[in-house]
C-alpha cells in the first residue's frame, strides 16, 4: 500500500459504526479513509502529515440534522441578540448596532429569549426607547415569534382593528392595542416589507454560517427551510453559488419550504426546485413540512387543551398549520415522488399527524427509502413512541431543549399540566423502542454546538456555560447513553441525510469527514462532556477548521 496523505495516531477513535469498535490510528489517501487500526507506521511516508491525537479523540465528523446555516450566519452579520440574557442587555445591544448604521432603513437582528420578558412578550414600547425613527423586527431565538417597535406596527398598518391572521396571533393589551410581539404568522404582517437581502449578501451569510458550523466539528448539515420565511430570502441560490464555485465544503441536504397556505398544487414546483437546486454538496431533495408552532405561545398542536397555568383547561389546543385531510394527501405524494419529508413537530397532535401522514404514504406506496423523520418531538404522547419503529420514521432530536430551564418552568411546564409535561422529550423512550435516532440543533433558535446537546441528552440537565439557574436533571429516566448520542449525531444524522454510504463512521472507503476533539470524553466524568471542545475539523482529509492555541 503507498504512503497516506494523512495520519491520526495516538488514539482513541469512536467510530460510530454498528459495534462502536474503538480504534487507535487512521490513515487518509486521496481524500478518503484508506486503514482504520491501532499501528499504521508503515503507511507513514516522507510526505504524511501526521496528527498526533495524544490521547485525544477522533469521531467522524457532527451531522446537523435541523440547522439554519445561511440564517444563523445572516443573524452573526445582523444584531445578534442570542449572547444576551436580559431586556437591558439586548437595549444596550441595538442601541450601539442602530448607531452604527445610521442609513439602514430599517434594524433587523434577532436572537432574543422569551424567559427574558414577562409572559415571553416583549413590548414595542420598550423598543421605541433605543429605536424611535425607523422600524425594526426583531425574530426571537426558535423564530416563532418576532419583536417588533411602533414605527414598524405603523408601516405594516397593524393596529386594534387588524385581525389575527389564522396562523398565528397579535400580542394585544387590555384593550386590544397591539403591543409589540407577533406569533407565528402574525409575523408575515411586517416581514413581507422587508428589504430582499442581495444574491451576495446570502452567499456571504452561507459562508459565515459554514465557517461557524465546522468550528463545532459539523461538516454536514439538512438545512430546514429552503424557501422564502421569516425576515431572510431563500437560501437555496446561496448554495447553489457556493456549490458551483467550490466554496460550499458542507455536505448540504436542503429542505424545500411546504407553504401552509397553499396545497398539493405546490408540488409540480417543488419537483422543479429540486432539479434547479442541486450543485457541488448541495441538493434540495427534502421538503420541510412545519406541522405546529411551539408551546410556549400556545401554538404547538396538541391532542387536549392547554392549561391556564392554574389546573384549568382552556379553549386553546393549538395550530395544525397543514390540514390533516391535506397532509394525509401531500406525503403520499411526495414520497411517491421520492421526496423525503422533514417534519417540524412540537405538540403531541401534530406528531401523531405528522405519524397518520407518513402510514397513508406506506399504505399507498408500499415501504421505501426516503428516510422521513420528524424533528424536536417535545411532547410524543407515549401511544406514538413505537410508531416511530413501526413506520421507519427518524426521531430528530434537538437535544440541547431537554432541560429545566426559565422557559421550560415558567412558560411551558404551567400550562401543559401532567401527565404531558412527562412526556417531553422522550429519547430514552425512542431508543428502547428501536427508532433511528438523528440529532440537530436547529441554530440559530439555539447554538449548533453538538457536545452540549450530547451533554444534555445523557445528563438531562444544561452543559457547562449553558445553564440558566440551578436545576435537576429533566426526567432523567429519557436519557440517553454518549456513545448512543455520538452515534445520533454522526451515523444517524447520515443515514437521515442518505450520506450513510460515505460519511457517518470511521471505515475503510468513506471520505475522511472528521473532527478532532481535545479529550476523550468518555474517559472523564459524564457532567463534563459539555466541556469537550472542537480542535480540527476536516473534510475529505483538507483541514477546513483548527482551533486558535495561542
Amino acid at each position: 500500500m503507498p504512503y497516506a496523505d494523512l495520519v491520526f495516531t495516538g488514539g482513541p477513535v469512536f467510530t460510530a459504526n454498528t459495534v462502536r469498535s474503538r480504534a487507535g490510528a487512521v490513515a487518509v489517501s486521496r481524500g478518503r479513509i484508506v486503514a482504520v487500526g491501532h499501528d499504521l507506521d508503515e503507511l507513514v511516508g516522507p510526505s504524511t502529515e501526521v496528527v498526533d491525537l495524544a490521547g485525544r479523540m477522533l469521531v467522524p465528523g457532527f451531522q446537523d440534522a435541523h440547522v439554519h446555516a445561511v440564517w444563523g450566519g445572516l443573524d452573526r452579520l445582523r444584531c445578534d441578540l442570542s449572547p444576551y440574557a436580559s431586556q437591558p442587555e439586548y437595549l444596550q445591544a441595538l442601541a450601539a448596532f442602530a448607531a452604527a448604521r445610521p442609513d439602514d432603513p430599517w434594524i433587523l437582528g434577532g436572537g432574543w429569549s422569551m424567559s427574558a420578558f414577562p409572559g415571553g412578550t416583549p413590548t414595542a414600547s420598550a423598543l421605541d426607547t433605543v429605536i424611535p425613527d425607523r422600524p425594526a423586527f426583531l425574530p426571537n431565538r426558535d423564530g416563532h415569534g418576532a419583536w417588533v417597535n411602533s414605527a414598524a406596527l405603523r408601516r405594516a398598518g397593524i393596529d386594534r382593528d387588524t385581525p389575527d391572521p389564522a396562523d398565528g396571533r397579535i400580542e394585544r393589551d387590555a384593550d386590544g392595542n397591539p403591543t409589540g410581539t407577533l406569533h407565528e404568522g402574525a409575523m408575515s404582517l411586517v416581514n413581507r416589507l422587508l428589504p430582499a437581502e442581495p444574491p451576495e449578501r446570502m452567499v456571504e451569510a452561507l459562508l459565515e454560517g459554514q465557517r461557524y458550523l465546522h468550528s463545532f466539528g459539523i461538516t454536514a448539515w439538512q438545512d430546514a427551510i429552503i424557501g422564502s420565511y421569516g425576515d431572510a430570502g431563500d437560501p437555496g441560490p446561496a448554495y447553489v453559488t457556493a456549490g458551483a464555485d467550490g466554496r460550499l465544503t458542507g455536505r448540504v441536504v436542503g429542505a424545500l419550504w411546504w407553504d401552509r397556505t397553499a396545497g398539493l398544487e405546490q408540488i409540480p414546483s417543488l419537483v422543479e426546485r429540486r432539479e434547479r437546486y442541486r450543485a457541488g454538496r448541495f441538493a434540495a431533495t427534502s421538503v420541510k413540512v412545519m406541522q405546529d408552532g411551539v408551546a410556549e405561545n400556545f401554538t404547538a398542536s396538541m391532542l387536549e387543551p392547554y392549561g391556564d397555568g392554574h389546573g384549568h383547561p382552556t379553549d386553546n389546543s393549538g395550530i395544525s398549520f397543514v390540514a390533516p385531510e391535506v397532509l394525509n394527501e401531500a406525503v403520499p405524494e411526495l414520497d411517491a415522488l421520492g421526496f423525503q419529508v422533514h417534519f417540524h413537530a412540537i405538540g403531541d397532535r401534530a406528531v401523531r399527524q405528522c405519524l397518520d401522514a407518513v402510514a397513508h404514504a406506506l399504505d399507498r406506496n408500499g415501504p421505501g427509502d426516503n428516510r422521513h423523520h420528524i424533528a424536536h418531538l417535545q411532547i410524543v404522547h407515549p401511544d406514538d413512541v413505537r410508531r416511530f419503529r413501526d413506520l421507519g420514521v427518524a426521531a430528530n432530536m434537538q437535544s440541547l431543549w431537554a432541560t429545566l430551564e426559565p422557559q421550560m418552568v415558567e412558560l411551558t411546564l404551567p400550562f401543559l399540566g401532567e401527565p404531558r409535561s412527562g412526556w417531553q422529550y422522550p429519547f430514552g423512550d425512542l431508543q428502547r423502542s428501536g427508532a433511528v435516532l438523528a440529532a440537530g440543533s436547529d441554530w440559530s433558535v439555539s447554538s449548533p454546538n453538538p457536545l452540549a446537546a450530547i451533554h444534555t441528552a445523557v445528563n438531562r440537565k444544561a452543559a457547562p456555560g449553558f445553564e440558566e439557574g440551578e436545576y435537576d436533571a429533566f426526567l432523567p429516566e429519557q436519557s440517553i447513553d454518549l456513545a448512543t448520542s455520538l452515534t445520533a449525531y454522526t451515523a444517524g444524522s447520515a443515514w437521515v441525510n442518505h450520506l450513510d454510504e460515505a460519511t457517518g463512521t470511521i471505515e475503510v472507503g468513506k471520505y475522511a469527514d472528521l473532527a478532532l476533539l481535545d479529550r476523550d470524553p468518555f474517559a472523564g466524568p459524564a457532567d463534563e462532556i459539555g466541556a469537550t471542545r472542537v480542535l480540527q475539523t476536516f473534510v475529505e482529509g483538507e483541514r477546513v477548521f483548527a482551533a486558535d492555541r495561542s
